[in-house]
Protein backbone atom coordinates (compact mmCIF):
# COMPACT_ATOMS: atom_id res chain seq x y z
CA UNK A 1 0.00 0.00 0.00
CA UNK A 2 1.39 3.48 -1.22
CA UNK A 3 1.38 6.60 1.20
CA UNK A 4 -1.58 8.26 -0.69
CA UNK A 5 -3.19 5.12 -0.10
CA UNK A 6 -2.69 4.73 3.44
CA UNK A 7 -3.16 8.29 4.00
CA UNK A 8 -6.99 8.45 1.97
CA UNK A 9 -7.73 4.89 4.14
CA UNK A 10 -6.68 6.32 7.36
CA UNK A 11 -8.36 9.75 6.81
CA UNK A 12 -11.81 7.96 6.27
CA UNK A 13 -11.36 5.35 8.51
CA UNK A 14 -11.12 8.66 11.11
CA UNK A 15 -14.43 9.84 9.52
CA UNK A 16 -15.86 6.95 9.92
CA UNK A 17 -16.58 6.77 6.56
CA UNK A 18 -17.55 3.22 4.22
CA UNK A 19 -15.72 3.19 1.14
CA UNK A 20 -18.96 3.12 -0.89
CA UNK A 21 -19.93 6.76 0.97
CA UNK A 22 -16.58 8.19 -0.23
CA UNK A 23 -17.02 6.49 -3.62
CA UNK A 24 -20.77 8.18 -4.15
CA UNK A 25 -18.86 11.40 -3.08
CA UNK A 26 -15.60 11.18 -5.32
CA UNK A 27 -18.11 9.97 -8.58
CA UNK A 28 -16.48 6.36 -8.36
CA UNK A 29 -17.27 2.99 -7.61
CA UNK A 30 -16.64 1.05 -4.24
CA UNK A 31 -13.77 -0.58 -6.40
CA UNK A 32 -11.70 2.70 -7.30
CA UNK A 33 -11.47 3.34 -3.57
CA UNK A 34 -10.59 0.08 -2.56
CA UNK A 35 -7.88 0.28 -5.44
CA UNK A 36 -6.63 3.70 -4.50
CA UNK A 37 -6.55 2.41 -0.71
CA UNK A 38 -4.64 -1.00 -1.66
CA UNK A 39 -1.92 1.34 -3.93
CA UNK A 40 -3.21 -0.62 -6.81
CA UNK A 41 -4.20 2.55 -8.65
CA UNK A 42 -3.42 6.14 -8.03
CA UNK A 43 -5.54 8.90 -7.31
CA UNK A 44 -5.41 11.58 -10.07
CA UNK A 45 -4.05 15.23 -8.27
CA UNK A 46 -7.88 16.55 -9.11
CA UNK A 47 -9.22 13.26 -6.95
CA UNK A 48 -6.23 13.28 -4.05
CA UNK A 49 -7.18 17.40 -3.65
CA UNK A 50 -11.16 16.43 -3.61
CA UNK A 51 -10.62 13.24 -1.48
CA UNK A 52 -8.31 15.70 1.54
CA UNK A 53 -11.08 18.51 0.89
CA UNK A 54 -13.97 15.76 1.69
CA UNK A 55 -11.87 14.11 4.34
CA UNK A 56 -9.70 16.65 6.61
CA UNK A 57 -12.31 18.98 7.23
CA UNK A 58 -12.80 19.96 11.14
CA UNK A 59 -13.63 17.08 13.34
CA UNK A 60 -16.45 16.91 16.26
CA UNK A 61 -14.90 17.24 19.56
CA UNK A 62 -16.00 13.05 20.33
CA UNK A 63 -13.83 12.24 16.81
CA UNK A 64 -10.97 14.10 18.57
CA UNK A 65 -11.68 11.35 21.86
CA UNK A 66 -11.80 8.60 18.62
CA UNK A 67 -8.63 9.51 17.26
CA UNK A 68 -6.59 9.26 20.74
CA UNK A 69 -8.50 5.83 21.59
CA UNK A 70 -7.27 5.02 18.13
CA UNK A 71 -4.01 5.84 18.56
CA UNK A 72 -3.71 4.65 22.37
CA UNK A 73 -4.56 1.22 20.88
CA UNK A 74 -2.85 0.88 18.03
CA UNK A 75 -0.35 -1.79 18.04
CA UNK A 76 2.19 0.10 15.53
CA UNK A 77 4.84 2.60 16.48
CA UNK A 78 2.38 5.53 16.50
CA UNK A 79 2.10 9.28 18.36
CA UNK A 80 0.35 12.31 17.68
CA UNK A 81 1.69 15.81 18.27
CA UNK A 82 0.41 19.24 17.59
CA UNK A 83 1.65 19.72 14.01
CA UNK A 84 2.75 23.56 15.27
CA UNK A 85 4.28 22.80 18.95
CA UNK A 86 5.51 19.17 18.77
CA UNK A 87 2.88 18.59 22.09
CA UNK A 88 2.69 15.07 22.42
CA UNK A 89 -1.21 14.09 22.47
CA UNK A 90 -1.29 10.80 22.59
CA UNK A 91 0.72 7.53 21.94
CA UNK A 92 0.46 3.70 21.60
CA UNK A 93 1.94 0.98 23.71
CA UNK A 94 4.66 0.11 21.23
CA UNK A 95 5.92 3.60 20.77
CA UNK A 96 6.19 4.35 24.34
CA UNK A 97 8.02 0.78 25.14
CA UNK A 98 10.56 2.31 23.30
CA UNK A 99 11.00 5.30 25.87
CA UNK A 100 12.85 4.77 29.48
CA UNK A 101 10.35 7.27 31.20
CA UNK A 102 6.18 6.92 31.60
CA UNK A 103 4.19 8.65 29.26
CA UNK A 104 3.16 11.24 31.81
CA UNK A 105 6.45 12.83 31.66
CA UNK A 106 5.80 13.88 27.99
CA UNK A 107 2.10 13.78 27.51
CA UNK A 108 1.13 18.06 26.64
CA UNK A 109 4.96 18.82 26.13
CA UNK A 110 6.87 19.23 23.31
CA UNK A 111 8.90 16.56 21.45
CA UNK A 112 10.97 18.83 19.49
CA UNK A 113 13.70 19.02 21.82
CA UNK A 114 14.43 14.94 21.57
CA UNK A 115 14.48 15.15 17.53
CA UNK A 116 17.67 13.49 15.67
CA UNK A 117 19.16 15.37 13.44
CA UNK A 118 17.30 14.17 9.92
CA UNK A 119 13.92 14.60 12.30
CA UNK A 120 14.41 18.28 13.04
CA UNK A 121 15.94 18.77 8.91
CA UNK A 122 12.95 17.38 8.03
CA UNK A 123 10.63 19.40 10.06
CA UNK A 124 12.61 22.31 8.78
CA UNK A 125 11.90 21.52 5.02
CA UNK A 126 7.92 20.93 5.63
CA UNK A 127 7.30 24.91 5.09
CA UNK A 128 8.97 24.55 1.14
CA UNK A 129 7.15 21.55 0.71
CA UNK A 130 3.52 22.79 0.89
CA UNK A 131 3.17 20.98 4.34
CA UNK A 132 1.12 23.87 6.14
CA UNK A 133 -0.60 25.19 3.15
CA UNK A 134 -2.09 22.10 2.34
CA UNK A 135 -0.27 21.27 -0.68
CA UNK A 136 1.54 18.05 1.40
CA UNK A 137 -0.47 15.51 3.67
CA UNK A 138 1.97 12.82 4.45
CA UNK A 139 5.66 12.33 3.68
CA UNK A 140 8.24 9.55 4.86
CA UNK A 141 11.11 10.81 7.01
CA UNK A 142 14.56 8.43 7.48
CA UNK A 143 15.36 8.88 11.08
CA UNK A 144 18.69 8.36 12.59
CA UNK A 145 19.20 8.48 16.28
CA UNK A 146 18.91 11.12 18.60
CA UNK A 147 20.85 11.04 21.74
CA UNK A 148 18.13 11.18 24.49
CA UNK A 149 18.48 8.27 27.11
CA UNK A 150 14.24 8.50 28.34
CA UNK A 151 12.76 9.19 25.04
CA UNK A 152 14.82 7.13 22.81
CA UNK A 153 14.51 6.89 18.38
CA UNK A 154 16.05 4.89 16.73
CA UNK A 155 17.10 4.68 12.93
CA UNK A 156 14.47 3.79 10.40
CA UNK A 157 11.39 5.50 8.40
CA UNK A 158 8.44 7.45 9.65
CA UNK A 159 5.07 8.63 7.65
CA UNK A 160 3.97 12.07 8.73
CA UNK A 161 0.72 12.58 8.43
CA UNK A 162 -1.13 16.04 8.64
CA UNK A 163 -4.73 16.16 10.36
CA UNK A 164 -7.06 18.51 11.55
CA UNK A 165 -8.80 18.70 15.37
CA UNK A 166 -11.61 19.92 16.44
CA UNK A 167 -10.49 22.71 17.18
CA UNK A 168 -9.19 23.78 13.72
CA UNK A 169 -4.90 23.02 15.12
CA UNK A 170 -3.15 20.94 12.66
CA UNK A 171 -1.99 17.61 14.49
CA UNK A 172 0.70 15.38 12.74
CA UNK A 173 0.41 11.41 12.79
CA UNK A 174 3.47 9.74 13.43
CA UNK A 175 3.76 5.89 11.78
CA UNK A 176 7.21 3.82 12.49
CA UNK A 177 6.85 2.27 8.57
CA UNK A 178 10.77 0.23 9.02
Amino acid sequence: MGDQGRGLRRMRLLRQMKQSHLAELMGVDQATVSRWERGILDLSETQWISARRLLMGPFEPAQDAALKRLVESSTRKVHLVCDLTHRLLAASAPRQAEWRTGLSEFLGKSLRVYASPEILAADTALNDLGWYDGQLSSLEVNTGPNSDADLVILPGRMLWERIMLADGAPARLVTTIA
